[in-house]
């Protein structure tokens, strides 16, 4: 009895020193970003929030989250920024522009508020290009102030919501319109007419033209003078 004891003993002690040994399981990948808790938290984000998922902007969002290096930079009206649009503004839109107007407050970088203060003007954003016919904004910084310019709309950043190295949101009091929604494009110019250049030499030979005809012409004049005047002579003769 005493034998089988020690012998439970130390197979006991063995078992727990190899529990010891064993590695602690590798923590698991961090959850994915969820923007719509992180904005619902924040309060004063519906309308954008139903924006975002009509649009399928959210998945675009989020696929990109998780497959790019670069960081997403997110620019959110509060509900307030909504209603002092002009009214039938947001409705006037088509399901496209509605897309690009969400693209248009999204860059596809990464900024920190200190980070604006060295960004190159204009800034491209998810919506397209930086020249006037795409979608640009432009970004200046006073102090700690960040402000933004579309070309149709001013608008201020009054708070962050949430940053992270990879992911930044920031509050703004207006709603960022861009100037192609608005401006039509200029119209494309006139062609030039294409006036037909001379061969070389025409000018000449129409020269020599007009006057090989002046010189048939004073010929036949002369021809006819002469004829006259032989039948003028001839009468005068048999006259006598």
């Amino acid at each position: 009895m005493k034998h089988i004891f020690l012998f439970l003993f130390f197979f006991f002690l063995k078992c727990i020193g190899i529990l010891a040994q064993a590695p602690a399981p590798a923590p698991g990948p961090p959850p994915p970003l969820n923007v719509t808790k992180i904005l619902e938290k924040a309060g004063q984000c519906s309308t954008f929030i139903r924006l975002l998922q009509n649009t399928q902007q959210l998945n675009e969002i989020t696929s990109q989250l998780n497959n790019s290096n670069n960081g997403i930079t997110m620019f959110v009206p509060t509900d307030n920024a909504f209603l002092n649009m002009k009214a039938g503004t947001l409705n006037s839109f088509t399901d496209q522009q509605k897309a690009e107007l969400i693209q248009f407050h999204i860059l596809p970088t990464y900024y920190s508020l200190t980070q604006f203060q060295t960004a190159s003007n204009p800034l491209r954003t998810q919506a397209g290009g930086t020249s006037n016919r795409e979608f640009p904004i432009n970004i200046t910084t006073i102090g700690s102030s960040v402000n933004i310019t579309t070309g149709i709309v001013n608008a201020s950043v009054s708070n962050t919501i949430y940053t992270d190295n990879q992911l930044a949101i920031y509050q703004v009091d207006n709603v960022l319109l861009p100037l192609k929604f608005f401006v039509p494009p200029a119209p494309a110019p006139a062609p030039t007419p294409i006036t037909p250049k001379k061969k070389a030499g025409s000018s000449g030979s129409s020269a020599k033209q007009d006057d090989a005809s002046s010189a048939t012409s004073l010929f036949q004049e002369m021809y006819k003078g002469g004829v006259f005047l032989f039948f003028f002579s001839a009468a005068s003769f048999w006259s006598l």
